[in-house]
Formats: C-alpha cells, structure tokens, sequence
C-alpha cells in the first residue's frame, strides 16, 4: 500500500533542506506528498511577499501536491498558545491522513523549528486507529549545526535515506528560495547543502543520503 507524507515545516524552505530528496524519492516510488508551513517566514529573511510562490514551485519540482499555509507569525511561535498550533496541525492531519511525518528536530537553534516539533508531536500522540504511523525529524543547515553542544538535544541520526538520484531535483527546489541562500563557506550555501548530503552518505556507504531520528515507528 502507498503511503501518504506530509512534512510540516515552519518555514518555506526548510522542507527542501531538510527532506527535498527523501520526498522526491517517496513520490518516484508512487507515494502522495504534501507540506504544511506554520510560519510566512517574512519576519526574518524575507521581505518580498513571493515566498508562498516559491514554495508552490518547490513542492512541484518535488513531487507533492500543492502546499498549505498556516501564516503564522515568523520566529513568534513562541507567542501562540502551543495547543492552538497542535489543533491546526491536528485538521491537517485529519484533512490529508498521513501515514508518514517529516518535521523539525527538537534541538534546533531556530524557536520556530522548536515549537514545531513540539506541535507536531502533540499533535500526533498515539491513538486508536491513528493513520500516523511513522515519524522523523531532520536537520536543517543554519539551525541545527548552530545550536549548543552543551544542549542534551543534539542531532544525531539514526536513519538514512539515499537520495543519490534525487539531489538534482533537491537542488532545483532550492534555487526557487535562491535568496535565502548564501555564498559558501556559509552553512546556508548550495555547496553545504552538497557536502552534506555526501558526508551523510559516507557514512553508510552511499553516495549522499539525507538523515533523520527516528521520533516514532508503530507497526500493527
């Protein structure tokens, strides 16, 4: 049976760094996808009002159907009363019926990403009969590497998918959000975004791979 995927991101973007090449992947292999933003994302980088354009664009070189967005205050999540944010994502859920969730680590620097992948799981506490079945997180350049090796919340994968085939299109979503990149060395750069998907992929001997944690599998 095929599944569903929704990712939920807070910010337009954030969906192709984090997982762009795992989800074109689950749409070649015939399954349905779909991303939620929580936040617009105007408040901190940009200013443009052609952000909800761009995600349009990237979720139709990956593969997935037509995105929805929540407009939230950027970076002010943390302002919102966490279960009014878990009863939007909770009629997303309802709406799409996901078997499968990609969304923010919770030890991301980003309060954003943060209150994400708190909603998310609130949102997704188990229940009889509940369609979510399996639930990753994934980093994000610029957010997760910056956060404090003193924080008991470090990234560290335990899942990997191998997206060899998949960074062209991973790329290509990119460049819809090409003025939220930077020039390298910086982590937000074209050239980063490679290294790590090659480093991701050495390390289980591929060629590039995306990583996760594995927040939840439930078989029944």
């Amino acid at each position: 049976m095929k599944n569903k995927v929704l990712v939920v991101a807070a910010h337009p973007d954030d969906e192709v760094l984090g997982c762009g090449a795992t989800v074109a992947k689950h749409v070649q292999n015939g399954d349905r996808a779909k991303v939620v933003f929580l936040a617009d994302g105007f408040g901190s980088r940009d200013d443009d009002g052609n952000r909800d354009n761009s995600a349009e664009r990237a979720s139709k070189i990956l593969g997935c159907e037509n995105p929805i967005f929540l407009n939230l205050p950027d970076n002010q999540l943390d302002t919102i009363p966490l279960l009014d944010i878990v009863k939007k994502i909770e009629k997303v859920i309802e709406g799409f019926q996901p078997s499968v969730i990609y969304t923010h680590h919770f030890g991301d620097l980003n309060i954003d990403h943060q209150i994400t992948h708190k909603a998310v799981m609130t949102a997704c506490r188990p229940q009889p009969n509940f369609c979510v079945k399996e639930i990753y997180s994934f980093e994000t350049l610029s957010a997760t590497h910056w956060q404090s090796p003193s924080m008991k919340n470090v990234f560290n994968p335990n899942y990997f998918v191998g997206v060899s085939d998949f960074m062209d299109k991973k790329i290509k979503a990119l460049q819809c959000y090409d003025n939220e990149m930077r020039e390298a060395p910086h982590a937000r750069s074209y050239e980063s975004v490679e290294n790590l998907s090659k480093f991701r992929g050495g390390l289980v001997g591929v060629k590039n791979a995306e990583a996760f944690c594995v927040e939840r599998i439930t078989e029944q």
